[in-house]
């Protein structure tokens, strides 16, 4: 399956963006999606996922400010991030899992089959 993000851009904090991952090549509603992100000097690092059956789980840094969701019939997921802070700053990358291995099995990179390319999200103070 490819993944392809985009939706990133330059906002001020306090704003708000919603980055889009469009699939192709598989059968998305069997797919758990996850959101990644990493900043310069950083690791990569979870932000948030929903399950084939519609369950989100979330970091804690953007649990309450940041929504994810799906549209099986466009074959594509959301996150709508609002209250954006300067530490929002990455490059927000999307990917699909097979298997459900377990709620906690979505907040690693591992679990993941498929990456896309990241789009940049810039959050200006």
């Amino acid at each position: 399956v490819q993944l392809q993000a985009f939706g990133g851009g330059l906002v001020q904090a306090g704003g708000s963006l919603r980055l889009s991952c469009a699939a192709s090549g598989g059968a998305f509603s069997g797919y758990g999606m996850g959101w990644f992100r990493q900043s310069p000097g950083r690791e990569r690092e979870f932000v948030a996922a929903i399950t084939r059956g519609f369950s989100t789980y979330y970091a804690d840094s953007v649990e309450g400010r940041f929504t994810i969701s799906r549209d099986n019939a466009k074959n594509t997921v959301f996150l709508q991030m609002n209250s954006l802070k300067p530490e929002d700053t990455a490059v927000y990358s999307c990917a699909a899992t097979r298997f459900d291995y377990g709620a906690y099995s979505y907040s690693r990179m591992r679990t993941y089959d498929y990456w896309g390319q990241g789009t940049k999200v810039t959050v200006s103070s």
